[in-house]
């Protein structure tokens, strides 16, 4: 996921064909569909770019690495986890931080993208506060992983967790993160090359999938799934 100061960027790419300002929904899954994706130089730069990088980031939605004290702390439940209850609250959990790629444009457009029904985020809470979670695009059998924040430790690690269990019941093929981290190798994310990348996206795209089909999983789902499939 894009994080500024981790991961490598390729430099700004040509954008997809028709790419003419202004930039609607509708193009962003054109380009989704296609492989690349939008970022911003700061928060106060209007203007966007479109990435390709050279090496993709993935997280295996059956490789997903779950230590001891992790599987512990998500059998303890510290939170609740909930699915498109606060989109808002996410993103903008995601954007602060000194550094961001997120913009008003991004807000705007994801924001529409979530009424559309192709960006979707989860949330953990504690009580009514909202202590971390993670959003992205769902296309297909494909969900582009944009961002996450953690409030509490380990919070980031559950939204995570949560999302890759929840995805692959839902029929999912593939989880983007973009660019591999330290945080998301230590779960099991690795990178694969760009030809690589293009051609599980293919295959991703055609697979049937539904994020809202089935409810989210219990904590005691999550660690058995994981610890089977991993």
């Amino acid at each position: 996921m894009k994080t500024w100061g981790k991961g490598r960027l390729a430099p700004p790419s040509a954008p997809p064909p028709g790419a003419d300002p202004p930039l609607t929904p509708q193009l962003l899954l054109r380009a989704y569909a296609m492989g690349v994706f939008p970022m911003a130089d700061s928060r106060d730069d209007p203007r966007l770019f479109w990435v390709d990088p050279e090496a993709r980031g993935i997280l295996p939605l059956d490789g997903f690495h779950l230590s001891r004290s992790l599987r512990k702390r998500i059998r303890q439940a510290p939170f609740r986890v909930s699915l498109n209850e606060d989109f808002a609250g996410v993103v903008s959990g995601c954007a602060d931080r000194p550094t961001t790629w997120i913009n008003d444009t991004i807000v705007q457009l994801y924001s529409a993208l979530h009424r559309m029904g192709h960006a979707h985020s989860f949330e953990l809470w504690e009580g009514t506060t909202l202590v971390g979670g993670t959003y992205g695009i769902s296309l297909g059998g494909a969900f582009f992983g944009e961002s996450m924040f953690s409030r509490r430790r380990d919070a980031s690690k559950l939204a995570l967790a949560y999302a890759v269990t929840h995805l692959s019941a839902c029929g999912f093929r593939l989880f983007d993160t973009q660019f591999l981290t330290d945080h998301l190798a230590s779960l099991g994310g690795i990178e694969v090359s760009r030809a690589t990348y293009h051609g599980l996206l293919e295959a991703a795209l055609r697979a049937p999938a539904d994020i809202t089909s089935r409810p989210l999983p219990d904590a005691q789902s999550v660690v058995q799934v994981i610890t089977q499939t991993s």
